[in-house]
């Protein structure tokens, strides 16, 4: 995500789920329901305004990006704080920060919550989205392949609680694992990102740039397992 809306190329979220409501099923909590698949890039018409509404921060030639937290909303909650952060970033090759000057930790509203996502790129910035206090996600038609496998490389636990329930639960270390490791270096690889123009390739990009700086450099898949086995003792 790049700047205003007069690229469009520039603004890529990471879709999630649409909401539901299902208060037999749920009790009036929000429901949210995995939409064909969060890879998904969410173009955006510029005559029409952005979706999700955000805070926009024009360019400024910063040398240094900024934190910036909002509240996250009623019901939610930040899985991951601005130290976090600015840890993670600085774990990165300097050169991957050039162009970036501001990771958001944004808010959940009523809006947002119908074009929801857990992060976005878009201009020089970065936004991150707060997860329910619960930790759970509810889906009402098959997850995505990609979701599924995804989720669970970062200690995400699938179940099926109904014949057309499916639900995502986190801890609190494997959603901040998520979000440090896979959604937050995902937006990086669309900043850094200056050659592809086609859409498949833009997320091909991303992807391989998030598996790359995320998810191996941080252990990969043994890293993983060794300390879900150590929890479990």
């Amino acid at each position: 995500m790049t700047q205003p809306m007069t690229t469009p190329r520039n603004s890529r979220s990471r879709p999630r789920q649409h909401p539901i409501r299902n208060d037999n099923a749920n009790r009036g909590r929000r429901i949210r329901e995995h939409a064909k698949s969060r890879r998904a890039i969410s173009r955006r018409n510029p005559g029409r305004g952005f979706d999700p509404p955000e805070d926009r921060h024009d360019a400024t030639g910063a040398s240094k990006y900024r934190i910036i937290v909002r509240p996250p909303g009623s019901g939610y909650r930040h899985i991951v704080t601005a130290d976090q952060v600015r840890d993670r970033l600085g774990e990165l090759p300097e050169r991957f920060l050039g162009g970036l000057e501001v990771v958001q930790l944004s808010r959940m509203t009523r809006k947002k919550h119908r074009y929801p996502c857990y992060g976005l790129h878009w201009g020089c910035a970065i936004y991150l989205y707060p997860f329910d206090e619960s930790l759970e996600e509810h889906f009402y038609r098959p997850p995505a392949p990609a979701l599924v496998t995804e989720a669970r490389m970062f200690g995400g636990r699938w179940d099926q609680p109904g014949a057309e329930h499916w639900r995502l639960r986190w801890t609190e270390s494997s959603a901040r694992d998520f979000v440090l490791n896979n959604v937050l270096i995902h937006e990086l690889g669309h900043l850094n990102d200056r050659r592809n123009t086609n859409y498949t390739d833009q997320e091909r990009f991303a992807e391989w740039f998030a598996i790359e700086y995320g998810y191996r450099r941080t252990g990969g898949r043994r890293r993983r397992q060794s300390e879900q086995k150590r929890r479990h003792r």
